[in-house]
């Protein structure tokens, strides 16, 4: 029996998504993690913030992708892997109390990275970078134990460690994202993150990826 032509058409047209996601999904890509864009960074954190504090989850499993996409070169299909991937963690983390339920994180963030790793020709140390993403997690939960100068010596180490660059020279970096998240927080604790207080929070954020791209672009 002869397919129709409007049949044939839709046939090719579900072939060739098939061919698009099996070759984003499986062919190997390497990117340089060093290039991106830092504006567009800074304007999709400060998005994906703001869809976290209004309960969008879909809403902020999209902008996630679009981040890894933006940040390091994710293929389109491959980002919301990756995204699916962070988002776990974090929703571990997140129903989190104690240091051993952090801990728990930890093996979700060992598979995120390694998947960064696959797409990138730099190389970095995956369990080193997994355990100081999750170290500073739990620096900024456990805000009644440490100091957002703790959480900027996070950032930075864990910057570093991605980059093999030193810690010491994301120092602006670290402080400004620092910075922003404790404004972040502030207002949280005010009762209701106004839009004056996001613009605020996306310009730091500007400030911040600015400086971490100087150091590595």
């Amino acid at each position: 029996m002869k397919l129709k032509t409007s049949h044939r058409f839709w046939l090719l047209v579900l072939v060739g998504v098939l061919i698009w996601i099996a070759t984003d999904l499986y062919i190997p890509r390497e990117h340089s993690i060093r290039q991106f864009d830092p504006n567009s960074v800074a304007r999709i954190e400060t998005a994906m913030w703001r869809s976290y504090y209004n309960q969008s989850r879909f809403t902020l499993y999209r902008q996630l992708a679009g981040g890894l996409r933006n940040q390091f070169n994710a293929p389109y299909w491959r980002s919301y892997g990756l995204a699916f991937q962070a988002a776990r963690a974090a929703f571990v983390f997140k129903e989190g109390s104690l240091r051993a339920e952090y801990e728990k994180a930890l093996p979700l963030l060992i598979d995120y990275y390694s998947d960064i790793q696959r797409l990138t020709k730099e190389k970095f140390d995956v369990q080193k970078v997994a355990r100081l993403e999750l170290d500073w997690w739990i620096i900024h939960r456990e805000r009644e134990k440490y100091s957002y100068d703790d959480l900027a010596k996070a950032l930075a180490q864990t910057a570093g460690a991605l980059y093999g660059v030193s810690p010491d020279k994301f120092a602006d970096y670290s402080q400004l994202r620092a910075q922003a998240m404790r404004q972040c927080d502030e207002a949280q604790k005010r009762g209701m993150i106004k839009e004056a207080d996001w613009q605020r929070i996306e310009q730091q954020l500007h400030w911040a990826w600015q400086g971490l791209y100087r150091v590595v672009g």
